[in-house]
């Protein structure tokens, strides 16, 4: 996979990038990131990227230029057909990001990441993405803080990026539910003990146990995912019998 940011604020990326899991992922060359300055695809020697509203208003709007023909140059000779490349944009007026949004994106060969700024966009410019994505209901200074969030929850996706694959299928909002509760050595400390069931060594009571815990947590913290999850099944049930 390739992923390509284009961000008015290049030098926010390269510690992350350059650290823990998104390190090895590019050393392994499992995915390959660019960050590309926006300013690059400017035509003045300021290079102007944004620019006051028409109408007025406070704040600057991001120019619809460079972001044409910065999109225009990545794209060019890219087969963009079936699971090819995804334009996004990062702003918070965008669709809230989930897991399956993410696991979708994860399929892709190529992505191009917007990053927003200012005020926004020039409207025009949502006409050159496919979608539009943003990390919550609140707002930020910046694009490039959910750019690195999209790009870090997408890369360690990709198979060989992490060390056990299949802790993958047990994180939270995996199967719908939250992950249940993690314990690790000491087997006590300050009087609180793991319980007794995980290191019991019997597995197939552990996988109950966990299945339990999983759905106390789910109904005890986010309620709204047992509602989703139980409205997924009764929308399978009546395909299936339509």
């Amino acid at each position: 996979m390739r992923i390509d940011v284009l961000t008015l604020f290049p030098a926010m990326f390269p510690n992350i990038l350059g650290e823990s899991m998104l390190k090895r992922a590019q050393a392994k060359r499992l995915v390959a990131i660019k960050v590309h300055n926006l300013r690059d695809w400017t035509d003045d020697a300021h290079r102007t990227a944004d620019d006051k509203p028409f109408g007025g208003g406070a704040g600057m709007v991001m120019k619809v230029e460079p972001v044409y023909r910065a999109l225009r140059e990545l794209k060019k000779g890219y087969r963009v057909s079936g699971i090819g490349c995804r334009v996004v944009l990062l702003t918070p007026q965008g669709k809230k990001l989930e897991q399956k949004a993410v696991k979708r994106l994860a399929r892709y060969k190529r992505i191009i990441l917007v990053c927003g700024h200012y005020e926004g966009f020039d409207e025009r410019i949502r006409g050159f993405a496919d979608e539009e994505i943003s990390i919550g209901d609140y707002i930020l200074t910046c694009g490039e803080l959910p750019a690195l969030v999209l790009i870090d929850s997408i890369v360690r996706l990709i198979p060989g990026v992490l060390g056990h694959n299949e802790s993958v299928k047990d994180e939270s909002f995996e199967s719908g539910l939250l992950e249940y509760p993690q314990y690790t050595r000491p087997a006590e400390f300050k009087g609180m003990k793991v319980p007794d069931i995980l290191i019991s060594g019997d597995h197939k009571k552990i996988a109950e146990w966990r299945k339990r815990e999983a759905t106390e947590r789910t109904r005890e913290r986010r309620p709204d995912l047992l509602r989703i999850k139980g409205q997924e099944a009764s929308n399978r049930k009546d395909e299936k019998h339509a």
